[in-house]
């Protein structure tokens, strides 16, 4: 079989017992496609890991997750192959070391685009890919498992992406703005970008994305702030002023509505 050139190659990096396998999303994908991610546990599982909520689409053949949307799951709460909407707030996995899956972390718009129904319908909620019924993903799921290495299965679910994906909705523009500035762009000038009232725009983005453009752009400007965090250099002062907070209290308590803990405490962690 043909190599894939260099840049197209996974990249492997291990993790707190897993091993990870990413490439960077191709730059047609790039607006609908967060990342694609193979995860492969190394025997040591997930206990009360926290992460913030994305859209994803996990696509499992391994042992499944325990997940629970703001607080520790119960023990019933068990999800495999699932899609999850936006949601503010944290969320707590637990694994049995010997799980396996294709992540796929999809924008708003894309979201819409794969699915054909708008991610307003999912916010807040996991829902298992077995009560959409789609013929398609099933049998993608089912490719995956059968194949042995990552990078043949990140080709995969990268190539099934790009059929799925349809003419994106106008409304992406505000959620890519968005995104783009951290969540520093006023809804007042997107508004008046767009050519919308700030009502309709509100109406519009909520109706698709379920929640409205302002938390939208507070989710921007956590994520934002955590990335400027992720190095541990920058004094925490500095990063709530980079990102675009008013002043420290109101930092820590963004971060700890998105974040489920204090901005040191989320350091110390780490």
């Amino acid at each position: 079989m043909e190599q894939a050139p260099p840049k197209h190659r996974p990249i492997e990096a291990e993790a707190d017992g897993l091993i990870l396998f990413r490439r960077a999303v191709a730059p047609d994908l790039a607006p609908w496609v967060v990342q694609i991610t193979g995860y492969r546990e190394n025997g040591a599982g997930l206990s009360g890991s926290v992460e913030m909520a994305p859209l994803v689409v996990p696509l499992s053949f391994g042992e499944e997750f325990q997940i629970g949307l703001g607080r520790t799951p119960h023990p019933d709460e068990i999800w495999g192959s699932f899609t999850s909407g936006l949601y503010p707030g944290p969320v707590v996995i637990n694994s049995s070391g010997r799980s396996r899956c294709i992540q796929v972390d999809f924008t708003p718009p894309g979201a819409l685009r794969f699915f054909g129904f708008p991610a307003a319908e999912i916010a807040a909620r996991i829902v298992a890919l077995d009560e959409i019924a789609d013929k398609g993903i099933d049998a993608l799921r089912d490719r995956l498992a059968g194949i042995r290495d990552w990078e043949s299965r990140l080709s995969l679910a990268e190539a099934f992406i790009r059929r799925r994906l349809a003419d994106a909705p106008e409304i992406s523009f505000a959620w890519n703005a968005l995104l783009r500035s951290g969540g520093g762009i006023r809804i007042a000038a997107l508004s008046e970008r767009i050519g919308w009232s700030r009502k309709h725009l509100r109406t519009r983005f909520t109706d698709e994305f379920g929640i409205s453009p302002k938390t939208a752009a507070r989710m921007a400007r956590f994520n934002h702030a955590l990335a400027l965090a992720a190095d541990g250099t920058l004094p925490l002062a500095q990063i709530a002023a980079e990102a675009g907070y008013a002043d420290q209290a109101h930092f820590s308590r963004e971060f700890r509505e998105f974040g489920g803990t204090t901005p040191a405490g989320w350091r110390a962690a780490r």
